[in-house]
């Protein structure tokens, strides 16, 4: 099959058939066919769209194109769960420990972030001795002696969507709903969950700025996950301003550990029940109308907490960091408060804004050979809908690099907005499909 027939098929507004994207991507993978083509191929999309078959059959190839991870040796319901990122979000710090103290079983592989913050893997590795490079048999053991395990993803899954992205990036076709679909379900898949929980974000913190675009990229993902036979849920949640109030790895550690102490703030407890509750349901384990009972009696009990602990020793970290944080964990050399310039309210936070914050003081990657600076970060005191006095201190930024700290400064000041009238609070979750 010529590949030019396939990129003028797609240019004309018809449907791929799977053997064409399997030649077209196959063919790039192999060095075989030529980035102008598949940039072609791309742009088309970006017009012109996929159907939902296409959309599924272009996942199947991108996850084929590498490894898969097969759980049936492991024990019990795997779940899993996906976030399309934000600031703030240590969801998965808190979630995992919860399922896994209910019996389900929470196989994870993370990556680590390029941009705002640390992605989980890093928040991790700010435990002093924790590892996420685990050879699978080691990680399957693990998962197979206490329910989770959370490691870091192998470099063999799925390298088409690598090379694809990599195009995708330098050719204006990343923000289209199949494209960003077929990215993300391509890797989720390769690992063999039961059941898939997706946290789609929206708005400044979020990739997907607007809502409808977020519920569109729900659907399409739970569309393709359904196709492959796998149990899916979808929340849209809010990313106008940061989860909870810390953002940086060690600082989200400790946010992560008091939430499952339950002295967390609401907003990170809200968003992760829902979560939890769509893995209970989906799973089986326990009548709908009781999920939410079951994971607030885990935390009350302090099981999830317990649950956490053998994960950080089962991965080689310091136990101790969950009854003690502040001890264990690494702390910044310098702390600052940022003061309001106004009194009112806080109308609005640009959540991007607060994350390159924490990203200039160390806490993220602006390349991927950056390093990342665990200590660092910035506690988010004042959120949308507070009310603030001039010169009340709205966040603390903890430094390393007192150079660093002036610039972090202005970005975060810059990122708030003030009403001198009330302000309504900002909704979190705004669907579950």
């Amino acid at each position: 099959m010529r590949i030019y027939d396939v990129i003028l098929k797609k240019r004309d507004g018809y449907p791929n058939t799977k053997e064409e994207i399997k030649a077209l991507i196959d063919g790039y993978v192999k060095g075989e066919v030529p980035d102008y083509q598949v940039s072609a191929w791309l742009m088309a999309i970006f017009f012109n769209h996929m159907t939902d078959e296409e959309r599924s059959n272009l996942t199947e190839v991108i996850l084929n194109s590498g490894e898969r991870i097969d759980l049936s040796s492991i024990k019990g319901i795997k779940v899993d769960k996906h976030s399309t990122g934000g600031v703030g979000d240590k969801v998965t710090l808190v979630l995992g420990p919860i399922v896994a103290s209910l019996g389900l079983t929470f196989a994870k592989l993370s990556g680590r972030g390029l941009g705002h913050t640390g992605g989980t893997v890093d928040k991790l590795e700010s435990i002093p001795g924790f590892r996420t490079t685990l050879e699978k048999d080691e990680f399957f053991s693990i998962v197979n002696d206490i329910g989770i395990a959370v490691a870091g993803q192998t470099a063999n899954i799925a390298p088409a969507d690598k090379k694809l992205y990599a195009l995708r990036d330098v050719t204006a076709t990343v923000d289209e709903i199949s494209l960003i679909a077929s990215s993300i379900m391509g890797k989720k898949l390769a690992v063999d969950s039961d059941v898939i929980v997706l946290d789609v974000k929206t708005g400044s913190g979020a990739f997907m700025k607007k809502l409808e675009d977020a519920k569109a990229l729900a659907i399409a993902m739970l569309d393709i996950g359904k196709r492959h036979g796998r149990k899916m849920s979808a929340v849209v949640s809010d990313m106008n301003q940061p989860l909870g109030n810390m953002v940086g790895n060690a600082l989200e550690v400790k946010e992560a550990i008091e939430t499952l102490k339950g002295k967390g703030p609401d907003d990170l407890f809200e968003l992760t029940v829902a979560i939890a509750e769509r893995m209970v349901i989906l799973s089986e384990i326990g009548k709908p109308e009781k999920a939410r009972e079951m994971i607030h009696d885990t935390i009350k009990s302090g099981k999830a907490l317990k649950k956490l602990k053998a994960l950080v020793e089962a991965q080689g970290g310091n136990p101790e960091v969950v009854d003690d944080p502040e001890r264990i964990l690494p702390s910044a050399r310098y702390k600052f408060e940022v003061k309001s310039p106004y009194e009112g309210f806080v109308e609005s936070i640009d959540a991007q804004e607060i994350g390159i914050s924490a990203m200039i003081l160390g806490a993220g990657r602006e390349k991927k050979e950056d390093g990342i600076d665990p200590a660092v970060g910035v506690e988010v005191l004042k959120k949308v809908g507070d009310r603030v006095q001039r010169g009340e201190p709205l966040a603390v930024i903890y430094a390393n690099d007192i150079n660093k700290y002036e610039t972090a400064e202005r970005r975060l000041l810059g990122a708030y907005r003030f009403s001198k009238t009330a302000v309504q609070k900002l909704k979190l979750i705004h669907e579950i499909f």
